[in-house]
């Protein structure tokens, strides 16, 4: 069973995500590479928003190859190019995220290997 660390010496989280999460021995781990919002059709959508539910769709079909879904997801490392996709990105990643939310970190960076890209995700997910 993973548990979320949330301890109420900390202050609360920011937005939707737990300040840590344990993973009992002998859990299966799947560690996901970045994900870009494009797809197969090499199509990529203009807005922050847009390329975020694009790149869950993806680690979906990722995790689902392994056997698991969304709800085994236990960290999440996205990053955006701006401040101004922080909420395109967060309102797409709160609507896929299970309870307890996984531990997460949101970087802003200068850039990826297209222009257009605005978002990239990668996460770890477990299932005992």
């Amino acid at each position: 069973m993973l548990r979320a660390i949330t301890p109420p010496a900390l202050r609360a989280p920011f937005a939707r995500y737990s300040h840590a999460m344990e993973v009992p021995a002998g859990a299966r781990l799947v560690f996901c590479s970045g994900q870009l919002g494009i797809g197969p059709d090499e199509a990529i959508p203009e807005g922050a928003e847009a390329q975020a539910r694009l790149i869950f769709k993806a680690i979906e079909a990722i995790l689902a190859e392994a056997g698991m879904g969304l709800a085994d997801i236990v960290r999440i490392n996205a990053y955006v190019t701006g401040r101004e996709h922080m909420a395109g990105y967060m309102k797409a990643r709160d609507a896929v995220v299970a309870d307890p939310p996984p531990a997460s970190t949101l970087m802003i960076v200068s850039g990826f290997t297209r222009e257009a890209f605005k978002v990239e995700v990668e996460v770890v997910a477990a299932k005992a």
